[in-house]
C-alpha cells in the first residue's frame, strides 16, 4: 500500500532498520519548500540559561535595566545563537532527522530583525541547491536557506548551511 506520493505506507527506515522523520538526498529537489509543522515560543528562561550556558555575558541578553534604558530596543535581546539554534532545529525533523552524515558549514547567516522574550518563531526551508557526492556514491550535499520568521511574519533569521546527505537505501 502506498501513500499520495508513491512512498510505502509506515515508517520510513534507514539502512540498519532505525526509523528516520528526514528526508533522502534524492527527495530534495531545488526549488523545494519546507513549511515545518512545530512552532517555538522563546522564553526568558530559553534566553537567560542559553547566555549563562554559553559564557555571554552581554547586557543586552541579560539586564533588564540596561537594555530598557541604554538601547534603541527598550528591552533584552534573544541571543542570537539561540535563535539560530531554534531555527536549525525546528528544520531537523521534516528535513535531516536521520537522514545526515553530517552539517558542513554555513555559507551565510544573517538576523534582519530582533526577537525578543515572548517571541514566536515558525521557519521554512528551501532547498537552494544539491549534488551527489563525488567521493561518496551513496550520499549527496545539499545547500538548505532556512528562514525564521516571527509572530507577525518579519524575518528574524536567514542561515545558508550545507549539509551531506544520505541516498535513500536500496
Amino acid at each position: 500500500m502506498t501513500g499520495d506520493d508513491d512512498e510505502p505506507i509506515g515508517p520510513r527506515v534507514d539502512a540498519s532498520g532505525r526509523p528516520v522523520g528526514g528526508r533522502w538526498f534524492e527527495d530534495l529537489l531545488i526549488g523545494t519548500i519546507v513549511h515545518h509543522a512545530v512552532r517555538r515560543t522563546v522564553t526568558e528562561y530559553d534566553n537567560v540559561a542559553f547566555t549563562t550556558m554559553t559564557m555571554n555575558p552581554a547586557w543586552l541578553h541579560l539586564d533588564f535595566d540596561y537594555a530598557e534604558n541604554d538601547t534603541e530596543f527598550g528591552r533584552p535581546l534573544v541571543n542570537s545563537l539561540l535563535t539560530l539554534g531554534i531555527v536549525i532545529g525546528i528544520s531537523v525533523h521534516e528535513t535531516t532527522l536521520g537522514t545526515t552524515v553530517a552539517n558542513l558549514g554555513f555559507d551565510r547567516i544573517e538576523f534582519p530583525a530582533p526577537v525578543f522574550h515572548g517571541d514566536t518563531l515558525r521557519v521554512e526551508t528551501e532547498v537552494l541547491a544539491a549534488r551527489p557526492s563525488t567521493s561518496r556514491p551513496t550520499q549527496g550535499v545539499v545547500t538548505f536557506e532556512h528562514r525564521g520568521l516571527n509572530q507577525h511574519d518579519a524575518l528574524v533569521c536567514r542561515a545558508v548551511r550545507n549539509a551531506l546527505m544520505h541516498r535513500r537505501p536500496a
